[in-house]
């Protein structure tokens, strides 16, 4: 879970965050049944929380209290230093699903180079977010000139976070842009659908 400045972002009165260990407690359950080991990683501009992952039925409650404590940063989160985490503690081939955001294309070339170091060793997800506000104004319909510009400006960004799924298709890595409200839903359909690929 990446907890950095873009993590901090609002929606329906939460932050992205609360979002996402929303979705992490709900998500952790369902691979828990399904006889999967799970753990959890926290990040952002330094070193977070590293929970290894396991099977046992106190993992719920160890998801629970670990999550319980993150609150976000204001700061860059350092994907260097993920990845070295990851070289460091994940010894075997696991699906790694990454909670992140991504406002530009700019924004995720930056990181590009340690998420596919990660991809070489790992099956792994990024999960980022639709900005749902600019996708509303995206659909208006402009009455004068400066909603066009405003539409025309939302269009853009809307259309740059389709162009970031398609990058990281590009280099193997899988991704949900979801909606925070239908974070959950994605996110566990996601993992069932790899879990009957035999995927993982």
């Amino acid at each position: 879970i990446d907890k950095g400045r873009l993590m901090k972002m609002p929606f329906d009165r939460m932050s992205l965050l609360d979002h996402v260990i929303n979705s992490c407690l709900v998500l952790s359950n369902v691979c828990l049944k399904k006889q999967d080991r799970v753990g959890l990683i926290t990040f952002s501009n330094v070193q977070g929380t590293i929970l290894p992952a396991d099977r046992k039925p106190t993992q719920t409650e160890n998801i629970l209290q670990t999550l319980y404590k993150q609150k976000t940063d204001f700061l860059e989160s350092d994907f260097e230093m993920l990845y070295q985490q990851i070289r460091n503690k994940i010894k075997h081939r696991s699906l790694l699903i990454l909670f992140t955001n991504f406002e530009s294309l700019s924004g995720l070339n930056r990181q590009m180079d340690y998420l596919r170091s990660i991809a070489r060793y790992h099956l792994l997800l990024v999960v980022f977010f639709e900005n749902t506000e600019l996708n509303k104004l995206s659909k208006s319909d402009a009455k004068n000139v400066e909603e066009i510009y405003i539409k025309t400006i939302a269009e853009k960004f809307s259309f740059e976070k389709r162009l970031i799924a398609k990058e990281l298709s590009k280099y193997g890595i899988l991704s949900i842009l979801s909606s925070p409200q239908k974070l959950t839903i994605n996110t566990i359909n996601k993992y069932l659908e790899l879990k009957t690929r035999q995927a993982i």
